[in-house]
């Protein structure tokens, strides 16, 4: 009896099987302003999502199936209304990322149109704005008709600036789900992102509860909105710390201009707009990409963070040069830039 009982005390008890669940991230993309170079990161992800589709068998698969949210600023909160847009029937995105990149393709030169009496009226663009937004308009109308930001398939994020409130103003579809005072159509959102002063004039919105916004493009605060991405995501109901995100951010080309110390020097207000400009943009963009990385490398993260900024090649920098020759060089460009990062996509597609 007593050898049974301390068989008994001394036995070992089976243990149990423990299983190990992976926790799906939360994922991200973002993608910056830079208006005709939208084409850049438009082609990325033409080759992304093919990456995709033969990754899963799925010949229609869509950008909108493999990220939780999707924040663009100026050119590209427009690319993030064409991802998110959904058809007139059922919950399925309407357009392909081909599709969307064929808005700047086709449409690319009405939107940059230059009469001339707008260059007369216009003076350049130091007397009034460079480019009458009719064009730009159309085409958002054409792509998005009614649609309302409400309606998109996905929680997004668009940035746009209040000149009139003084403060930043995001265009967020899972807020405008719940608040018709958040809720606008989705052209008009587009318009107000991608009013570049100097470019376009400043854009007079109205919320589906008949507020009126002045907005400009959110480019002169958050060119590169992949932080404001990451903010936004911890707001959620989940709030997934940067452990549990995964973002990739796409730039839309870096440009190469400088400007030499001995001309600038002597520069006054009418010479520095444009080197301001261009200097704030690619500066925000840098800062964002900087902070990420520290961010990521503090977790020990840092495959789960992705920036891809592509090189111009033989395309111009400059945002407005919708000539067939550029359009045709940016687009070039954009599929070396696809080719270049192949490796890298297809490793971050793992994650998606």
């Amino acid at each position: 009896m007593a050898r049974q009982l301390i068989r008994k005390k001394v036995a070992t008890p089976k243990r149990k099987t423990v299983k190990r669940e992976t926790k799906k991230k939360f994922r991200i993309l973002s993608i910056d302003g830079g208006g005709i170079r939208g084409i850049l990161p438009g082609q990325i992800l033409v080759a992304l999502e093919e990456i995709l589709g033969q990754r899963d068998h799925r010949h229609t698969a869509r950008i909108a199936d493999y990220f939780d949210m999707i924040v663009g600023t100026s050119t590209g909160g427009i690319l993030v209304c064409c991802y998110l847009a959904p058809r007139a029937q059922g919950r399925r995105p309407k357009f392909s990322a081909q599709e969307a990149v064929n808005l700047y393709l086709d449409r690319g030169g009405d939107v940059f149109s230059l009469s001339i009496m707008q260059r007369i009226r216009s003076a350049g663009g130091y007397a009034d704005e460079t480019y009458n937004a009719q064009g730009l308009e159309d085409a958002l109308g054409d792509y998005f008709g009614d649609l309302k930001l409400s309606d998109l398939l996905r929680p997004c994020l668009l940035t746009a600036y209040d000149i009139e409130r003084r403060k930043a103003h995001f265009f967020r579809q899972h807020r405008a789900r719940r608040l018709a005072s958040a809720d606008f159509l989705v052209r008009d959102a587009a318009r107000a992102t991608s009013a570049a002063p100097t470019y376009f004039e400043a854009s007079h919105v109205q919320s589906q509860a008949n507020e009126s916004f002045a907005l400009i493009d959110g480019g002169l605060f958050a060119n590169n909105p992949a932080l404001c991405g990451y903010a936004e995501a911890r707001t959620l109901p989940k709030q997934p710390r940067a452990k549990d995100m995964v973002i990739l951010s796409l730039g839309t080309g870096a440009t190469q201009e400088s400007y030499p110390y001995k001309s600038a020097k002597n520069w006054g207000r009418v010479q520095w707009i444009q080197p301001v400009l261009d200097i704030m943009m690619s500066g925000v963009a840098e800062t964002v990409d900087y902070q990420l990385r520290q961010i990521y490398d503090a977790v020990q993260r840092p495959k789960q963070y992705l920036r891809i900024e592509p090189n111009l090649g033989d395309a111009s920098p400059h945002m407005d040069d919708a000539s067939p020759g550029n359009l045709n060089n940016l687009r070039l460009a954009g599929l070396a830039a696809a080719n270049h990062y192949h490796d890298e996509l297809k490793r971050f597609a793992e994650l998606l």
